[in-house]
């Protein structure tokens, strides 16, 4: 189903936590997807404005790396590789022949994987970040509420990104 602003999931008006958080962090997620809707490659390639090479296509794979590292490497403590090569480039890069399709896909089943993760967890719950995030933020680890805070804020900001990307690319404003 093609995402479109009325099929955009709304945040509960009056629900308790979890549902409140969890429902903020779907209507990002929808956001972002929204922004990237009718776009082809070469769009989605286009960057806003020198000397920044931030792309809607780079935006994606790099909430597909926050998610799989925020939900998979941290809270669940899974031993898995980043997405798009070396942790330093957070998935911004961007690959001859990686089209906005297949990262949407990536994205997707990055969310899911997330959604799996935090099952029935409590907000409470611990995550551990690796040694090297450990030391840097001289903590072992953040519960499920700092996490999903976290997400809710990077997706926020990056679908401002968006905002401006998308406007650049085709004039497209709004939702």
């Amino acid at each position: 189903m093609t995402m479109t602003p009325e099929s955009r999931p709304m945040p509960p008006l009056s629900a308790d936590e979890r549902a409140t958080l969890e429902g903020w962090l779907d209507f990002h997620r929808a956001t972002l997807e929204l922004k990237c809707v009718g776009l082809d490659d070469q769009q989605a390639r286009t960057a806003a404005a020198e000397p920044s090479t931030m792309t809607l296509l780079g935006l994606v794979q790099h909430l597909a790396e926050m998610e799989r590292f925020w939900f998979q490497r941290v809270f669940a403590v899974r031993d898995v590789p980043s997405l798009y090569g070396d942790d330093s480039d957070e998935g911004f890069e961007l690959v001859p022949g990686r089209g906005l399709d297949e990262a949407l896909t990536t994205w997707r089943a990055e969310v899911e994987e997330a959604r799996k993760a935090i099952a029935g967890a409590e907000l409470d719950a611990l995550g551990r970040f690796p040694s090297e995030e450990a030391e840097a933020v001289g903590a072992p680890g953040a519960s499920l509420r700092w996490i999903l805070v976290h997400m809710i804020e990077e997706y926020a900001r990056h679908n401002g990104h968006a905002d401006l990307l998308r406007e650049r690319v085709d004039g497209t404003t709004g939702a």
